[in-house]
């Protein structure tokens, strides 16, 4: 027997082992999100939740916001009254702004580029950083690239001046909005339907699961399939909690994510595909626009952060080589 196989079997009998153990007493463990139970993370999140079963893991996950917002789940992490969740970067950001980078408008060309892009050595560097908020980074995850939801159509960039943008709240995001000369308007996600339809906000940044699934086009005039900035999602463990896992509980739940952020990642091309063939078919317009719509605004936004989140130069030269 040689050297690879020696260590293929001796990795198969220490996650048995492991399996093994967790069934004899496993710990119960809950998973926040915001995303409604028909999306992509949520499902993912179900998922896993089945996989860690047939380990002895038990796993509630809780979707939609069950457990408040994102930042109030951010302090159930840090107190460990929280184990694990898929969160968005909008808290990490406003506090270490190089995770904002991850959304620099056109960082990547297209839907590849974002998965590679989130699996690679800069993402990791950033997923060790999350320590610095009590909490274990996991790797990764996205949903689908951007693009523009307006109530009323917006032949050019300027059409949007004046108009109140729906956005998530991270300064990277809503300067860029800022430098369009809109109004970004942070609402939570469970918000947006009613806020579309009383016009609340004019438009929002969001991509076409949601849309479609969501339904957010029945409001709406007009959607430009921009994919002008993709849209990181991280998994995380609390710091408190993920200290008194067993050895074998953390080797099978490190396992168990890193396959379901991988499987988030891949989906995504047929999800932005299929999705936004649902949307046409449903006779909504679509129109596609590149970076040159957004005018001056892609240029402006780099003159700034470059300098203001160093790490951005790392993302630039990563991307430039997928």
């Amino acid at each position: 027997m040689d050297r690879r196989t020696l260590l293929g079997s001796g990795l198969a009998l220490g996650l048995l082992g492991a399996q093994q153990a967790l069934a004899q007493g496993a710990p119960s463990l809950r998973l926040g999100l915001i995303t409604p139970p028909a999306h992509q993370w949520t499902q993912s999140a179900m998922a896993l939740a089945d996989r860690l079963r047939a380990s002895g893991l038990t796993l509630a996950v809780h979707p939609a916001g069950q457990l408040g917002a994102e930042a109030q789940m951010l302090q159930q992490l840090q107190t460990g009254a929280l184990d694990l969740a898929f969160l968005t970067l909008g808290e990490f950001t406003n506090r270490a702004p190089d995770f904002g980078a991850l959304t620099a408008p056109y960082l990547v060309r297209d839907i590849q580029g974002a998965q590679a892009l989130l699996a690679g050595d800069v993402a990791q560097t950033l997923s060790a950083r999350l320590a610095e908020f009590g909490l274990v980074g996991l790797g990764f995850g996205m949903a689908g690239m951007r693009q523009v939801l307006l109530s009323r159509a917006a032949p050019q960039v300027g059409d949007l001046a004046g108009r109140k943008i729906r956005t998530v709240p991270l300064a990277q995001e809503l300067d860029f909005w800022e430098k369009l000369g809109t109004a970004p308007t942070p609402l939570p996600l469970p918000a947006l339907y009613d806020a579309l339809a009383n016009g609340q906000i004019d438009g929002m940044q969001i991509d076409f699961e949601g849309t479609w699934n969501s339904r957010y086009f029945e409001l709406a005039g007009e959607m430009l399939a921009s994919g002008h900035m993709m849209f990181p999602m991280v998994a995380v463990a609390s710091a408190r909690r993920w200290g008194r896992l067993d050895q074998g509980s953390r080797a099978v739940l490190e396992t168990e994510v890193a396959d379901t952020l991988a499987q988030i990642r891949s989906a995504y091309e047929g999800i932005d595909a299929a999705t936004r063939a649902q949307i046409g078919a449903a006779g909504f317009p679509v129109r596609t626009v590149g970076r040159d719509w957004f005018g001056g605004a892609v240029e402006a936004w780099y003159d700034d952060w470059r300098s203001r989140t160093p790490i951005l130069a790392d993302l630039e030269a990563e991307a430039a080589r997928l």
